[in-house]
């Protein structure tokens, strides 16, 4: 009979599986699964680490655009057909800028250094500074089809923003324009009073719109003001009256209602006037003033002639007469050269009889 084999039971020692010693005391042995959920955890817990400082981030970038939206600080391409002009009523004579065609070319050769200034409202924007390079950049357009000029650099100011700042914002801008007229910052403060319903009288827009200034340019500004509603827009070139010219006709306005009449009535006889035609017809205007009391002559000095101006209404016109030492001059849109001379001496004649009588 042969010898049995014995069979022994062969365990291996498990290197890579730390025996029960090898486990710290007080630690749990985790299975497959439990590591995998804690692993999920701490994935998820650092996703939302990360999105919650990506909001914050985001929450800072946005305060950080609505404060420099505020101040007027975000720039932006904005598309010509998008602006609109009417929010604020322009100080501009009537007619095109000269100076345009002068900002044009510089445009032009070294692009536009100082953006306008819009409001956004809606879809569009309502033009706040800028009129002249917003002009520039238009005609630009127009004229060479450049795609480069459809689009405007603007500031983008707040929504709602008070009207008196704006006003004064393009005060600020106009006051160091060359050559900014008194009667164009008298425009200036009628049109703000139109708007402002807060405003008690045209005076009150100055000292607003202008607090800035002297009070001596103020008072200048306060005599075109007046100027301008005297003439009830009756003036075709009120940026090209001098200030001393201005001055001149408001004193011989302050003498009544009559001289306000005579003025008017005289600017509404030719409104095809140029500039300079119509400079002639205020200083004509100022000349008509009744002259006062003689003054004492001086001994050695000569007597300063007196001299009467006045306007009678005539269906074909104002008459203008003129009386001085020995002279008498009538002035008439008629031509009297076609009157039969025996009609003119007996006119004459019964003239002199009524002054005579």
């Amino acid at each position: 009979m042969g010898k049995k084999k014995r069979i022994f039971d062969i365990n291996f020692d498990d290197a890579d599986t730390p025996s029960d010693a090898a486990v710290p005391a007080g630690t749990e042995r985790r299975g497959p699964m439990a590591a995998a959920i804690t692993e999920n955890a701490e994935a998820l817990h650092e996703r939302q680490t990360a999105e919650a400082a990506i909001r914050q981030e985001n929450d800072a970038l946005a305060h950080e655009h609505v404060r420099m939206k505020k101040a007027g600080l975000i720039t932006d391409l904005v598309p010509l057909e998008a602006i609109r002009t009417d929010k604020l009523t322009r100080d501009r004579a009537p007619g095109r800028d000269v100076e345009i065609d002068e900002l044009k070319r510089s445009i032009q050769e070294i692009g536009l250094s100082n953006p306008i200034r819009v409001e956004q409202v809606g879809d569009a924007f309502e033009l706040i500074q800028g009129f002249r390079r917003f002009t520039a950049y238009r005609e630009l357009f127009e004229e060479t089809g450049d795609a480069q000029f459809a689009r405007i650099p603007a500031g983008i100011n707040a929504k709602g923003e008070n009207l008196l700042r704006l006003y004064r914002q393009m005060v600020d801008e106009n006051l160091v324009r060359r050559g900014v007229s008194f009667g164009e910052m008298a425009q200036l403060a009628i049109n703000y009073r139109k708007q402002a319903a807060d405003v008690e009288g045209y005076d009150h827009a100055v000292e607003l719109l202008f607090a800035s200034s002297g009070r001596q340019k103020r008072s200048y500004i306060k005599h075109f003001v007046r100027l301008l509603s005297a003439t009830d827009g009756r003036l075709a070139h009120v940026d090209a009256v001098p200030r001393a010219l201005g001055l001149a006709v408001v004193r011989r306005l302050d003498e009544g209602a009559e001289a306000q009449n005579v003025l008017n009535r005289m600017l509404a006889t030719d409104e095809e006037r140029t500039a300079e035609q119509e400079q002639a017809l205020l200083s004509e205007f100022v000349a008509e003033a009744p002259v006062g009391p003689k003054k004492k002559v001086k001994p050695g000095g000569a007597a300063r002639q007196a001299k009467t101006t006045f306007r009678l209404a005539r269906p074909e016109g104002d008459a203008k007469c003129t009386v001085a030492d020995g002279r008498i001059e009538l002035r008439l849109a008629q031509d009297f050269s076609g009157i039969e001379r025996k009609r003119l001496e007996a006119a004459v004649e019964a003239f002199l009889n009524t002054l005579e009588g």
